[in-house]
């Protein structure tokens, strides 16, 4: 038996004699907000997306170009008389042969290439020339240094076309920009494209690209990214070895140990500023503290990696401490409470805890110091030409060098196409080194997490 009339089994009604299971027009309203807000949502989610795929398209269809050459296969005659007069392979007299005792040499080579592809043209030897890059004597000249024993024979080479041939065959110089051009006219491009159809003019990937050095202006299929990325690599080693320390001691002091007052106050207050100071002022403090006032060279890494580290405490820092204030305060207790000491309580079980997010933060920070250019261009490292590797660890440190996003910038501010297209190709290198480093701090993350 039950109280309980069937009248109370029906929804209730209000006094207007609608049911509270139907949506009244406030209710409605408030609806279609919220329909408008995840649209608005899912458009701007769109808008970055569509924005994203447009500036990889960019970096990758500008870029990607620059990972290949064009080569031309060349069968050089190495003539005894002309490089080794007195025939008794003194590598001190044959290097008294400059580059213009080779230039005859290679345009001899070009004609008996010419005609033994059964080509006709009207150019002259000399003209021929204009289709090779700028250093292809060099290169002959420095295979034939590290071995004399080659004087005498016809040797086979693999040089570099000129920046002009090797646009026009990645279609970024036309025959119609050529028209007021004083390298090649419409005869060249024409030979060009027999002796692609030969096999004797090559476009295959170009591995100096990655390893080599950079170039003189007029020299832009030669110039490579090579040292500029041994430059960074001795950087970040130099920010690693200083900030990580560092950040996390005055971290831990900071969060756990430092009292909390006016002074401890000052300093939190002043790291956060820090964190957001523009880079190149951090450049202005390295050119006056340590080149004018400690006399360190100037351009070296180990300038460049104090001057990154300065600007990657602050955010090494903060990423500490909020590591840090993530460990449940019970863990802290728990610790004391079986007798252990602040420190082993600290050293022990909270640090341990805070690891994936202190190693994330750090990674994070190097990537920052990785991409800044403003700080460089302070301390001399863009307007160095990397050229050469450094002899050692040492010189590694101390000798003059430049970076990756400064020699993107170098790069980008030279007058030839081909150093644009190479700056493209430098930024995805960049980002290959960013994005290994980001995947690098997921795997930390999930390799040292524990949960609690």
């Amino acid at each position: 038996m039950t109280d309980i009339t069937d009248s109370a089994a029906q929804p209730e009604r209000r006094e207007t004699g609608r049911s509270i299971l139907e949506a009244d027009a406030r209710t409605k309203k408030r609806n279609r907000a919220e329909t408008r807000f995840k649209a608005y949502g899912i458009a701007a989610l769109g808008v970055g997306g569509l924005f994203l795929i447009a500036l990889l398209w960019a970096i990758l269809s500008n870029g990607l170009t620059a990972f290949t050459q064009t080569y031309v296969q060349l069968d050089v005659p190495l003539i005894e008389e002309k490089l080794d007069k007195d025939g008794d392979r003194d590598p001190a007299k044959i290097a008294k042969v400059s580059t213009f005792g080779y230039n005859p040499l290679i345009e001899q080579a070009l004609v008996e290439l010419v005609e033994r592809e059964g080509l006709e043209t009207e150019l002259e030897p000399k003209a021929l020339t204009k289709m090779l890059s700028g250093a292809a004597a060099a290169d002959i000249r420095d295979r034939v240094l590290a071995n004399p024993e080659l004087i005498g024979q016809t040797v086979s080479f693999e040089v570099l076309a000129s920046s002009r041939v090797d646009g026009y065959l990645k279609g970024r110089v036309s025959r119609e920009s050529l028209a007021r051009d004083k390298n090649l006219d419409a005869e060249h491009l024409d030979l060009i494209d027999a002796l692609q159809q030969t096999g004797a003019v090559e476009k295959r990937f170009n591995w100096a690209f990655i390893t080599g050095a950079d170039a003189s202006d007029s020299r832009p299929e030669q110039a490579g990214i090579g040292v500029a990325m041994l430059g960074s690599l001795f950087m970040m080693l130099v920010v690693l070895v200083l900030s990580l320390p560092i950040g996390v001691a005055a971290s831990i002091y900071l969060e756990e140990f430092a009292p909390q007052n006016r002074l401890t106050d000052l300093i939190e207050v002043n790291i956060s500023n820090l964190a957001a100071v523009p880079s190149i002022v951090f450049g202005i403090l390295g050119l006056a503290v340590f080149i004018q006032f400690m006399h360190l060279p100037q351009s070296a890494p180990l300038v460049g990696g104090l001057v990154l580290t300065l600007m990657t405490l602050p955010t090494i820092i903060i990423s500490t401490r909020a590591a840090l204030k993530a460990v449940p305060p019970s863990i802290r207790d728990a610790a004391l409470g079986v007798g252990a000491s602040k420190m082993q309580s600290v050293m022990h079980h909270v640090l341990p805890l805070a690891m994936p997010g202190i190693l994330t933060g750090t990674i994070l920070g190097l990537a920052q110091a990785l991409g800044e250019t403003a700080p460089l261009l302070l301390i001399g490292m863009v307007g160095y030409i990397a050229t050469n590797y450094p002899d050692g660890v040492a010189e590694g440190f101390l000798a003059p060098n430049s970076a990756m996003p400064a020699q993107i910038y170098e790069w980008a501010k030279r007058a030839d196409p081909a150093f644009y297209e190479r700056a493209w190709g430098g930024i995805i290198v960049l980002l290959v080194f960013l994005l290994a480093m980001n995947l690098l701090a997921i795997l930390l993350r999930r390799r040292f997490e524990r949960r609690w």
